[in-house]
């Protein structure tokens, strides 16, 4: 499980440094690509495919599937790290998540997350105050009630 957050620069040749924390549990190689809400998502390639294997069961006759797979899959990219603990995002996931300075690595479960600290700062800004209405629509009264 990952988990925590980690604020790093990104730098002019696109290289990102990894918290120290997450670097074993990624494994020797991983994949990074194009998240939800502006960030950048990175799965374990034991996580990746299990992703793969429930994305294969879409139905291509469904736009929204082959949309989704289209815009998932091309902005994948293989990755691994180098000596200092860093990756290589593409000049393109770059744009996507506005990756230009500061960046913030969360861990969120099964991923972590590459968001630019505005967009993340952003993402915090228009939804903490609309957390517990988002847990309550997510869990059922005693489910909730652990959290």
């Amino acid at each position: 499980m990952f988990m925590g957050c980690h604020y790093h620069n990104i730098d002019d040749k696109n290289r990102l440094v990894i918290p120290s924390n997450y670097r074993s549990s990624l494994g020797e190689t991983f994949v990074i690509t194009r998240g939800l809400e502006k960030c950048l998502y990175i799965y374990t390639e034991a996580e990746w495919q299990k992703i793969v294997d429930k994305l294969a069961t879409l139905p291509f006759t469904k736009k929204d599937a082959r949309i989704f797979i289209r815009s998932f899959f091309s902005a994948a990219a293989s990755c691994n790290l180098d000596r200092q603990g860093r990756i290589n995002i593409t000049p393109n996931q770059a744009i996507y998540a506005d990756l230009t300075k500061e960046c913030v690595i969360i861990g969120a479960n099964d991923r972590l997350e590459i968001w630019s600290k505005e967009n993340w700062d952003k993402f915090n800004a228009d939804y903490s105050a609309t957390l517990e209405n988002v847990a309550e629509h997510l869990f059922n009264g005693d489910d909730y009630a652990a959290l």
